[in-house]
């Protein structure tokens, strides 16, 4: 049997209506509609994610959906989970970062690559369905907003290793640190055509850790 991927949609004798032709192995396909979701939801918004539109965009029949999940709100919170698991990556790299640059300028790139991904997508999905929101809290072990929550643990944790290196203060509150810089950098993100100006993120940045950078011991 051939292996397909992302072929687009097919009629004709011996084939599902609207997709594959019935029979043909699809390799991954619950990671190819995943995948197929975060095109829709970056390029048309929450509003637009139908189990119709990602089918389509995967190039599937619709009914390939729905023989890997039980229905479409499983699906949004399979998406949800695997982009939330992908700061765990962002998170890696933050903390290498820790003793080199400044804490400042790690910070806001940090940011600016969580939030320029699909994470400020995934947050007004979550947000706005409520079938969805009820459904991960009763699956999750961490608690808050998927996505925040997982930024907010990775910015906390960087400021730890911040301060036990002795570049900023050993008393910071990481914590409320990184709930202020997720906070403000999903504002600056969130809700905009474009990205922030250059400078903008770094600036608040700088605001929000200037007393723990300049009490860091001497």
């Amino acid at each position: 049997m051939p292996t397909i991927v992302g072929i687009r949609p097919l009629r004709g004798r011996g084939i599902e209506e609207g997709g594959l032709p019935t029979g043909v192995h699809i390799a991954e396909p619950r990671q190819a509609l995943l995948d197929a979701a975060e095109r829709v939801l970056l390029r048309d918004g929450p509003d637009a994610l139908t189990s119709r539109a990602v089918t389509d965009e995967a190039g599937f029949a619709k009914g390939v959906l729905h023989r890997h999940f039980s229905d479409f709100e499983d699906f949004l919170a399979a998406l949800v989970a695997d982009r939330a698991s992908r700061v765990d990556a962002h998170a890696a790299a933050l903390r290498a970062s820790a003793g080199t640059g400044t804490v400042a300028a790690n910070l806001a790139e940090a940011l600016t690559a969580l939030f320029s991904s699909v994470a400020v997508a995934i947050i007004p999905l979550i947000v706005f369905r409520s079938d969805l929101l009820a459904r991960l809290r009763q699956t999750r072990t961490a608690g808050g907003v998927p996505v925040l929550a997982e930024a907010t643990t990775m910015i906390s944790s960087y400021l730890a290793e911040e301060s036990a290196l002795g570049r900023i203060a050993v008393d910071a509150d990481a914590d409320s640190l990184a709930v202020s810089l997720v906070g403000a950098a999903h504002l600056l993100f969130a809700g905009r055509g474009d990205p922030p100006a250059d400078g903008e993120l770094d600036r608040v940045v700088a605001a929000v850790i200037a007393d723990v950078v300049q009490r860091r011991p001497l």
